[in-house]
């Protein structure tokens, strides 16, 4: 029996509802506080803000003495759940109405004073953003000095400086400053002054394009390629290495690049028209062509050739604003001179990592974080990046002379600094060697198009100078924007960096988002930003910024490379360092309430034999028994796309689970292999229930099975193996997966004979032709006929072979009020044809009709995935739809504005 109150994040969630709002979270931008600074896969704020309320308020199950009756209990769940689809919504985000009825929730369960939230792998903020959003006290730490900066950026110093007026003498005239508005000003107006004066020191370094027509025009982009010399020893030409030639592909405007060869010149014009260019590019992904000799060149060659430093560029395109249009120019000599010049000798001299996730470039020649860069790039960062020492003394003065006292002054200066550093650390995104230009949407990309530094050929360097975007001003005013919509914290908060498994006193609520096993080299990455956060805030943040580059050692990633390149020596560092952390986590954590932990899939991995037991899933469920936690539920996020798939990508696996995690008693016992296995086919079939009953997605079915499963794991001290040795956790999540599928093969003991003849035949012949003899032989021993299988309308025999109708097989027409022979096999193969030819308003009227068929048809489309899932994929994936969609489809059938339309009503009567 447990000795605690259940939390909501122990019995339900209203999974779509988060889902979809975290997923339709991506699309939105401006004043999000993602776009305040890059930090990889970080969770959704949607997921975040839900997962918090449910891990602190109570389950209507923990009060009994209140709600008495199941009924009782899932009337109160929906009013929770009614609560949580407001608090996930954006647009709610800063309503304070919405907000202080979770508030008000939150501190009924908690007794009037909830318990201060704890991250240790605070990463891009999310979660202690979201906590002070809920009125609770936030704590955050990392080892990563950018992620340090980006979460004092939302919760620290915004909340020391909240409803200030500015400071800028030029400040809008406003009496009404309410939260961090008043900083935000002041950004954009030293922002502004930067610029301005950055202008005035290096503007003659971006001279505006001349056009056809003789007037100027601010250059957008300039559009280089690399070059390295042919090795053929009678050609020995400059190549152009470009994957594209492509500027631009928009319907009576395009444009591109035509390349022109004049002796052993490679010179460069612009076509225009739809016809497009005679070649694609030079370079594919077996290697370079020289387009003066045609000689196919290696990679091999391009490699030693930056190795030696002889790697060079050459301007392909000048893009100027026009008319509401992009204006593309052939390259002339003032452009292409306007940017040479030396390295500046201030710039960064910090080394790349010989090795690391996702690096390419190195293999070029390119070994300092400045070589990512052109000299002209070096220059205007460094240029701004010097200027914000001057913005930062400009500010304190103006904060004295408004009345501060000098150490606040100093403070809220540096707060100033923090931003205006993090826009160059923005503009260092769209402004390095490593963007490519967008022909389809006429832009440039960012450097981190995904967690990665791979080479680009072809690159687009941005004029930092104008106000379009990726300029410096541009990325003030995303700064900006969101410290206007960051909602400081009545609560507190504080930043530290720290190892994750530090000891650090204190009584916490921890939720967590950690390390992704092998995934994503955090420090590697995040070194591209801290060189140069480093060069602007060497004097504010001094304890902080005091190496050249970001920890190392002591990550916890299990990357091979910092290790001897030893896979098992990585995989035993990394389940060492999750020990530890959660080990201190539970020294830290209050006892009421459970540790949430967000985890991220591994796609590539989760295919394993034994269900979903990939290395770094596995790993992470390790560390968290090994150091006392037991685990009490797992829910599968949805983060990258909507849980409601009818179409492509049904079979995808969530993005991301969330466990919630309790101490494991002192008290706990040892059980053997026989004991597990018996305690999970006890136990699991309630559980899986609930997972049903809330439309859990069959593809997800697994992943949330292991909450209750490694519930039964995690509660003993140790589970022995026959031979003496402690079971693996890859074992425990295999027999965890057969103990689910004898579950679901036992519900399917509750439905009709025919239906129950069905789901056997499938799981041999799905679809297929198979002998009438073993179906006869079948229908014999679960009492019905063949005759009788033909007659229900779902079994086509003859020749000697009988087969299932396939959906495509089944009438239009079909009514269930008519049909008075109707399997639920029949019932559910109709609503998938239904929702997969009209849509779930279509469904929804079908189903208002079956009636009391329904929820079966909702409970075999679970089984008939788990049958699909792994042999037959392809098949799966409707099954998956419709129970993802049940949520939707249920609320549409109830819905009094939803009749059955007349046409359908045609095709049932006729």
């Amino acid at each position: 029996m447990t000795e605690y109150k259940k939390k909501l994040i122990e019995v339900a969630l209203p999974l779509d509802a988060i889902n979809a709002e975290s997923a339709r979270e991506k699309s939105i931008r401006h004043g999000h506080p993602s776009t305040l600074h890059l930090w990889w896969a970080r969770r959704p704020l949607a997921a975040c803000r839900a997962v918090l309320f449910a891990q602190l308020v109570d389950d209507p199950s923990a009060h009994p003495e209140q709600f008495p009756t199941e009924e009782e209990q899932d009337a109160e769940r929906e009013r929770l759940f009614r609560i949580i689809e407001d608090l996930v919504k954006w647009e709610n985000s800063r309503n304070e109405e919405v907000l202080e009825a979770a508030r008000a929730e939150i501190r009924r369960s908690c007794g009037g004073e909830p318990p201060p939230i704890l991250d240790p792998f605070a990463g891009g903020g999310s979660i202690p953003l979201e906590a002070q959003r809920l009125g609770l006290e936030a704590h955050a730490s990392d080892l990563n000095p950018v992620a340090v900066l980006i979460n004092k950026a939302l919760i620290e110093i915004p909340q020391r400086w909240a409803n200030h007026s500015p400071v800028h003498p030029e400040a809008d005239n406003r009496t009404n400053w309410t939260g961090a508005q008043g900083l935000a000003e002041d950004v954009r107006r030293y922002g502004r002054w930067m610029r301005d004066e950055a202008e005035r020191r290096i503007g003659h370094l971006y001279p505006r394009a001349a056009l056809p027509d003789g007037s100027v025009a601010d250059v957008v982009a300039w559009i280089w390629a690399r070059t390295v010399t042919c090795p053929n020893p009678a050609c020995g030409a400059t190549m152009p290495l470009a994957r594209s030639f492509w500027l631009g592909k928009k319907k009576g405007r395009e444009a591109w690049i035509k390349p022109v060869v004049n002796g052993t010149q490679v010179r460069f014009e612009v076509g225009r028209g739809g016809s497009g260019p005679d070649v694609d590019g030079t370079v594919t992904r077996s290697g370079a062509r020289c387009l003066v000799c045609g000689e196919s060149v290696s990679f091999d060659h391009v490699r030693s050739e930056g190795r030696a430093g002889r790697m060079g560029a050459q301007l392909m395109a000048t893009v100027s604003e026009g008319d509401r249009a992009r204006v593309y120019l052939e390259p002339d000599v003032v452009q292409a001179e306007a940017a040479v010049m030396p390295r500046p000798a201030s710039a960064p001299v910090s080394d790349l990592p010989q090795k690391a996730l996702g690096f390419r470039v190195q293999a070029y020649g390119m070994t300092q974080h400045a070589d990512l860069f052109t000299n002209r790039q070096l220059t205007a960062l460094t240029t701004f990046s010097d200027l914000i020492g001057d913005a930062r003394r400009r500010a304190e003065t103006d904060a004295v002379a408004q009345g501060f006292r000098r150490d606040d002054a100093v403070a809220y200066a540096g707060g100033i600094a923090t931003y205006l550093a993090f826009a160059i650390s923005k503009l260092t995104d769209r402004h390095s060697t490593l963007t490519n230009w967008y022909f389809s949407r006429e832009s440039t990309s960012s450097t981190f198009q995904r967690q990665a530094l791979p080479m680009v050929w072809d690159f687009a360097e941005t004029q930092p100078l104008s106000d379009g975007t990726g300029t410096y001003l541009n990325c003030v005013d995303w700064v900006a924007e969101v410290i206007d919509a960051v909602v400081p914290g009545a609560s507190g908060g504080t930043v530290e960096q720290r190892d994750a498994a530090a000891p650090r006193g204190g009584s916490y609520c921890v939720a967590t988002d950690p390390p992704y096993y092998d995934n994503i080299g955090y420090a590697d990455l995040a070194d591209y930003f801290y060189v140069w956060l480093r060069r602007s805030l060497e004097g504010v943040h001094k304890d902080l910024l005091t190496t050249m580059v970001t920890p190392k050692a002591d990550e916890l990633i299990a990357s091979p490379y910092r290790h001897a390149g030893s896979k098992s020596a990585a995989e035993e560092f990394f389940r060492t360092g999750f020990v530890a952390v959660f080990r201190q986590c539970l020294a830290d954590s209050v006892a009421d309430v459970p540790m949430t932990v967000f985890y991220a899939f591994k796609q590539a991995e989760d295919a394993a034999d034994d269900g979903v037991a990939s290395t770094g899933w596995s790993t992470l469920l390790d560390g968290l028994a090994e150091a006392g936690w037991s685990v009490t539920g797992t829910w599968p996020m949805r983060t990258e796309a909507s849980n409601r798939m009818v179409a492509a990508g049904t079979n995808a696996l969530a993005s991301s689970v969330v466990l919630a995690c309790r101490p494991r008693p002192e008290s706990a016992g040892v059980t053997d292999r026989q004991g597990f296995v018996r305690a999970l086919q006890q136990e699991l079939p309630g559980p899986l229930q609930e997972l049903q009953k809330a439309h859990i997605a069959p593809v997800d079915l697994r992943q949330a099975a292991i909450g209750p499963g490694m519930a039964v794991y995690s509660r003993y001290a140790r589970v022995i193996e026959p031979s003496g040795e402690r079971m693996r956790i890859r074992t425990a999540l295999g027999l965890i997966n057969q103990a689910l599928d004898e579950v679901l093969e036992e519900q399917q003991q509750a439905f009709d004979d025919e239906t129950r003849w069905a789901i056997n035949w499938f799981s041999q012949f799905y679809f297929d032709e198979g002998p009438y003899g073993t179906a006869e032989q079948l229908a014999v021993s679960m009492d019905v006929s063949i005759s009788g299988l033909v007659g229900s309308g779902i079994l086509e025999s003859g020749g000697g072979k009988a087969r299932l109708l396939t959906r495509s097989e089944l009438s239009d027409r079909w009514d269930p009020l008519t049909d008075h022979r109707t399997p639920v096999w029949e019932a559910t193969q109709h609503l998938v044809k239904r929702l997969e030819s009209e849509g779930e308003a279509s469904a929804a009227r079908l189903l208002r009709r079956m009636r009391a068929l329904g929820e079966p048809s909702q409970l075999l489309a679970y089984r008939l995935y788990t049958l699909c899932e792994r042999t037959r994929p392809n098949l799966a994936g409707p099954f998956n739809a419709l129970v993802a969609s049940w949520p939707e489809i249920q609320r549409l059938a109830q819905a009094e504005d939803a009749p059955i339309v007349e046409f359908e009503q045609q095709r049932f009567d006729t």
